[in-house]
């Protein structure tokens, strides 16, 4: 009984701390999302990205090390900085092969121009691989809607299993890596990456499993079943509300 007592217990203290941590993450990405510095070309944007719930899921804590990978413009960037705050730091890497879209090269100088004004965001332009090397461990890996293009012509394509490998060694143990990106219909051809910018989430659960990444949990939050995902996502029919799924896997301890 004494044994089962002390379990109880036990339990009712995590339990406890689990809620305080999650309120805590949920204040914070609230009031991030709430900055009023935030550019309206970002907060335009919120309806369809829900990134309050998107920061909540991820779990991003103050003084956490983050990398945005493919970080574009810095609309997640800027929700991390707020985040982790000056005892965190966001690197944004911008990978080279991208600058060949003309819209891609200015939206990198405005992000750029951000991290003048914010000491705990670095922005690095480089090749694909390189652009996974870091001067501290991280907490997160984060990737939105670009995970697909690392199978794509532009792109290399990457090698995904040195990716993730990579991924895997620049995290802390128990760090976490998150992709968001837009659902393939079960069975698309290889090159749906190509032709429609979509994956399967089962393609991403296997590769980055492969890594030696333990699947922690998906988000369902950006879901759309009336998406048939047999369309382009930049179709105008369904852009901005493609079906997408959000992975989360963590390193193991």
């Amino acid at each position: 009984m004494k044994i089962m007592a002390v379990l109880m217990i036990v339990v009712a203290l995590v339990s406890g701390v689990n809620a305080s941590d999650n309120a805590s993450n949920s204040a914070a990405a609230t009031k991030a999302v709430a900055d009023p510095s935030r550019p309206d070309s970002d907060t335009t944007r919120d309806a369809d990205r829900k990134p309050a719930q998107t920061l909540v899921f991820v779990g991003i804590k103050s003084g956490d090390k983050v990398a945005d990978y493919v970080a574009d413009s810095g609309y997640f960037t800027r929700l991390f900085a707020s985040v982790v705050g000056s005892n965190g730091h966001v690197y944004a890497v911008e990978p080279t092969a991208f600058f060949q879209f003309e819209h891609f090269v200015k939206e990198v100088a405005e992000l750029q121009g951000y991290a003048v004004a914010h000491p705990n965001v670095t922005v690095t332009t480089a090749a694909a691989l390189e652009g996974l090397k870091f001067p501290e461990k991280l907490d997160l890996f984060w990737i939105s809607r670009n995970y697909h293009d690392l199978h794509d012509k532009f792109m290399g394509p990457v090698d995904t299993a040195v990716f993730n490998r990579a991924v895997y060694e620049a995290l802390k143990p128990g760090g976490v890596y998150v992709i968001l990106d837009h659902s393939a219909a079960p069975g698309a051809p290889a090159d749906v990456t190509e032709t429609l910018h979509r994956i399967e989430s089962s393609t991403v659960r296997r590769e980055v499993e492969a890594a030696g990444f333990k699947f922690d949990s998906e988000s369902s939050i950006l879901a759309n079943p009336a998406d048939p995902r047999t369309t382009s996502v930049f179709d105008k029919t369904i852009r901005g509300h493609t079906d997408q799924f959000i992975l989360k896997f963590r390193k193991p301890k």
